[in-house]
């Protein structure tokens, strides 16, 4: 099964989806905002994409500086912590294949594992 984490609302993960649609492959839409993933799920979605987490999270959001999460001591524990509470946090979209796990960011990374 193919999966997407998708925010509607943004271009890139629009982009990635139309393409996964546009090759008429099944896709499972995980909008990762309403239905936030746990710390463990998250810490496996960034490993199987083969990211730190600190690649994996969304350095544009206001919560990002808020919380103080720019700071380079930060480490995983603290940013997974974070990226779980706040979902928003989470770069996207990370599509997931047969073939792989990738954070489709530009979207063309999604023809890596298509």
């Amino acid at each position: 099964m193919n999966r997407i984490y998708h925010n509607p609302r943004c271009g890139t993960s629009r982009s990635a989806l139309q393409t996964l649609q546009d090759r008429g492959l099944q896709v499972e839409i995980i909008e990762y905002l309403k239905t936030p993933l746990s710390r463990a799920e998250l810490a496996q979605l960034i490993a199987d994409a083969g990211l730190t987490v600190r690649e994996a999270v969304r350095e544009k959001e206001d919560i990002y500086r808020e919380l103080g999460l720019d700071d380079p001591a930060v480490g995983d524990d603290r940013l997974l912590d974070a990226m779980a509470e706040h979902p928003i946090l989470l770069n996207r979209p990370f599509v997931v294949t047969e073939k792989g796990t990738r954070l489709c960011r530009p979207a063309t990374v999604i023809e890596e594992i298509l």
